[in-house]
């Protein structure tokens, strides 16, 4: 008897130390991941980011990557100022503006084209005109701005024929329920949201035709050089999440609907307005032009914009050089 009950506690020694050896092993390969911290805003614009998180692209790669949310991507940007995040996923004009801020602030990926994605939205009126005079909320120093910008160039109009009135997007909705703002010019989910929420609203005019804004993956340079391979890695991953999204929608929904706890059937009808990327083509380059010349318009452009140092394509030359389509970058 005395002899079973060693024996047991021999096997349950060895047991026990089988399964502190498997937590010890399991810790190990935990720790050889290597931590980053990245920035974005919610909505399915940015879904390489959520795809790669929810469906273990990061960690494939080798990174433990955390991933911090603000009001929109643009506002996120800054962060890489003094790099408090290592990579952040924001609009076209928030790059530009904080280049100029800190020119080790690159661009290293169109990450999405937005082909039906911003929209003028008013309450209790029937047209952009009917807005004149009144309270417009935008996100100002992101692809809100330059939408609205161009509406107004478009039809004629003078921006100080409206009041602009800065609200980050998700709480245009709020404010427009409140009767702060009249209406407001900003990208999905927001128009959608809003028609849904607040009575009286409708889209007074969409994106196409006027202007299709470009979301780029950024990342701070000397961070860059400082852990290349790391940054190769992270590169990978998106470029990776971007093929599950163009290979298996229906997965890649489930993952951004989990992320952002946002009901697939609104995920399934916002997916198809964006064009997911993660490469450079000639019309990445337009983008940043426009939104250099909006700056230089306001006069808030400091310098030209240098496009050799900005334009940061090695990351994904290296990854995937078939996604390299600009064969020159302006001078």
């Amino acid at each position: 008897m005395r002899r079973r009950t060693l024996l047991a506690k021999g096997a349950a020694s060895a047991a026990l130390a089988s399964v502190s050896l498997g937590a010890v092993s399991r810790n190990a390969g935990a720790q050889t991941l290597t931590k980053m911290t990245i920035a974005t805003g919610v909505d399915p614009a940015f879904s390489q980011f959520y795809v790669a998180k929810e469906g273990g692209l990061f960690e494939k790669n080798g990174l433990d990557v955390t991933i911090n949310t603000g009001p929109s991507g643009s506002a996120m940007v800054p962060f890489l100022v003094n790099n408090q995040v290592n990579a952040a996923y924001g609009s076209d004009l928030a790059g530009v503006i904080n280049h100029q801020v800190d020119q080790n602030i690159v661009a290293v990926a169109d990450g999405t084209y937005l082909s039906k994605w911003l929209n003028v939205v008013g309450r209790n009126v029937d047209s952009v005109e009917g807005l004149k005079g009144k309270k417009v909320g935008i996100a100002m120093g992101t692809g809100s701005e330059i939408f609205w910008r161009r509406v107004v160039e478009k039809r004629g109009y003078k921006v100080s024929d409206f009041t602009m009135v800065n609200v980050e997007a998700p709480e245009m909705l709020a404010a427009t329920e409140r009767g702060d703002i009249d209406g407001f010019a900003v990208w999905e989910p927001w128009p959608t949201r809003t028609l849904q929420a607040v009575k009286g609203t409708k889209i007074l005019q969409t994106a196409e035709g006027i202007y299709n804004n470009i979301n780029f993956v950024y990342m701070n340079r000397g961070w860059i050089d400082q852990n290349r391979a790391t940054a190769e890695k992270f590169m990978r991953a998106l470029i990776e999440a971007n093929d599950l999204i163009g290979k298996d929608r229906p997965a890649a929904i489930k993952m951004v609907s989990k992320f952002l706890k946002m009901p697939p059937e609104l995920t399934t009808e916002l997916m198809p307005k964006v064009e997911y990327d993660m490469d450079w083509q000639p019309r990445s380059i337009d983008s940043i032009q426009v939104a250099e010349k909006q700056l230089a318009d306001q006069k808030k452009l400091k310098a030209p914009l240098d496009y050799a140092k900005y334009c940061y394509m090695d990351l994904v030359k290296a990854v995937r050089p078939e996604n390299i389509k600009v064969k020159e970058l302006p001078k």
